[in-house]
Parts: C-alpha cells; sequence; structure tokens
C-alpha cells in the first residue's frame, strides 16, 4: 500500500528535518561540483503539498541525488497563510536564493505556472527547468484563462473542482480524486492522499506570469499520456515550448505512479 511519509525534505518542517536538508546542501556546496549532482527542488501542484514527492524523493536519495521539496505557502504543513501565484513564486524564488550551487527546478501541474514566475524573479542559479505534466505559460498569461484558450476537452478533474461558498477556494472531491490525479498509481495511494489534500485558492489560477525563463533557461516537459487531469493534448500544446519532452505512459502523478522512470529523468539532468 502506498503511503506518505509525514517528515520529509521539507523547508516547513520539523527542526530535525532543518538539519537533515541543511547538511544535504552543505555537500553540495562545499564538494567538487565537478563531481556533485545538481540540486533538485521539488514544487508541488494545486491542492498538494511536499508530501507527494515522498516515493522520488527516495529513489532519488538512492541514487545520491540531492533534493528538496517545498510546501507552497497554506499546503501540506506549512504555517503560512495561503497565497497567489506570485506570493507562491516568490516564496520559491526565496527557497532558491538559499541554495547554494546550480538547481534543476521541477514544477508539476499548476507548480509549472509557479517555478516560471519563481525563475523569472530568481534565474540565477536555476539551470534548467521542468515542467512535469505542468503548466508552461509565457508572459502575461494565467492559468484559466490560457486553458480556456485551448480546444475544449473534457477531463475528470472538471468534475471534482468544488468551489467553496465564497468563491475563494476550490477543493477537490474524492470521489473523483484517483481517475484525475491518481489513476495508476500503487493500490492505496489514492486513500493515502485524500485526507492531505488542501483548499487551493482561485486566485492562483487567474494571476498572470511576469516572464517566461524557458525561452533563455534550458527547459525539458515530462509529459503522461494518461493524465486524468491535463489532457495529453493540452500538454503538447504546452511542450512544444519546451527544448526536450519526454514521455512517460502514466497518470498525472508520475512521482507516485512512475516514481523509479521519473528519477532516472531528473537524475539525467542533476549529473549533465
Amino acid at each position: 500500500m502506498a503511503t506518505f511519509p509525514s517528515r520529509r525534505n521539507s523547508e516547513n518542517g520539523s527542526t530535525a528535518t532543518s538539519v537533515v536538508m541543511a547538511a544535504r546542501l552543505g555537500v553540495v556546496a562545499c564538494e567538487d561540483t565537478a563531481m556533485t549532482p545538481k540540486t533538485i527542488l521539488l514544487v508541488h501542484g494545486a491542492w498538494h503539498g511536499a508530501w507527494c514527492w515522498a516515493s522520488l524523493q527516495a529513489e532519488l536519495d538512492r541514487r545520491g541525488v540531492p533534493s528538496l521539496a517545498i510546501d507552497l505557502p497554506g499546503h501540506g504543513v506549512s504555517p503560512l497563510p495561503f497565497s497567489d501565484l506570485h506570493g507562491d513564486a516568490q516564496y520559491v524564488a526565496d527557497a532558491l536564493s538559499r541554495i547554494e550551487g546550480p538547481v534543476v527546478l521541477v514544477g508539476h501541474s499548476y507548480g509549472g505556472a509557479v517555478i516560471t514566475e519563481a525563475a523569472t524573479r530568481h534565474p540565477g542559479n536555476v539551470n534548467h527547468l521542468v515542467y512535469l505534466t505542468a503548466l508552461v505559460l509565457d508572459e502575461g498569461e494565467a492559468v484559466v484563462p490560457f486553458v480556456q484558450s485551448l480546444p475544449a476537452i473534457e477531463s475528470p478533474l472538471g468534475a471534482a473542482i468544488r468551489p467553496s461558498e465564497d468563491g475563494a477556494f476550490s477543493t477537490i472531491d474524492p470521489a473523483y480524486s484517483e481517475v484525475s490525479f491518481y489513476g495508476e498509481c500503487p493500490k492505496g495511494t489514492t486513500e493515502a492522499a485524500n485526507p492531505r489534500l488542501c483548499p487551493q485558492p482561485f486566485a492562483t489560477f487567474f494571476q498572470p506570469v511576469t516572464g517566461a525563463p524557458w525561452k533563455t533557461i534550458p527547459s525539458t516537459y515530462v509529459e503522461c499520456t494518461l493524465d486524468g487531469a491535463i489532457p495529453i493534448e493540452h500538454q503538447r500544446a504546452m511542450s512544444v515550448r519546451c527544448q526536450n519532452v519526454v514521455t512517460l505512459e502514466t497518470d498525472h502523478s508520475p512521482f507516485a505512479s512512475k516514481p523509479a522512470e521519473t528519477a532516472d529523468i531528473l537524475e539525467r539532468l542533476a549529473r549533465n
């Protein structure tokens, strides 16, 4: 049965977690950079948290590739209030500024919009952008208006989203989470994930990004052909913006359904 450990390499966890991560980043800073893989910074998507990366991080750990998964404000175990897209991006930019050495910046789903804005604000040590079945926005584009500009394709995610009474947040109907996110994941993944899914501010979906760093920073799109949240046709409308495209035959959560294969992709970029 799939589980999501309560403590991973997250900036929002316990002191012990922070010490472990500081030690990891210290290794990156002190060793010969020619022999040391780049740090991988993992940015989750809407409704999720750093917890979703656990299986992938275990794979990266085994390969000796340093990784850091962070909770966006209000998500996971973050003590911070929810924010908008720009606030989320600034949080990631601040995390980038604390990492010594080059970084492979990975965004999943909505996290793609976040890393685009974060790399616009702090491009200095971003060596590669990875869009993991994610939104790739151009300057001035926002998530919902951009998706609405694409050919209409019905997906399970549309039925899964439930707006709050005041219209400020959305949540995921647990009856639709598996078909939307976890269809190819190990048994038990949906049951482990559902209690951890959190509200998502609608504001994050309507704020435009202010740059397009994927035009100047090397970028890779990982498309997932069985995705129930972002149809493959929509992924391919965005993947053309990236320099490289890799295909996985899996669902919206390759970090849980194909952790070894996803780690293969990231390790190659981290060691390149």
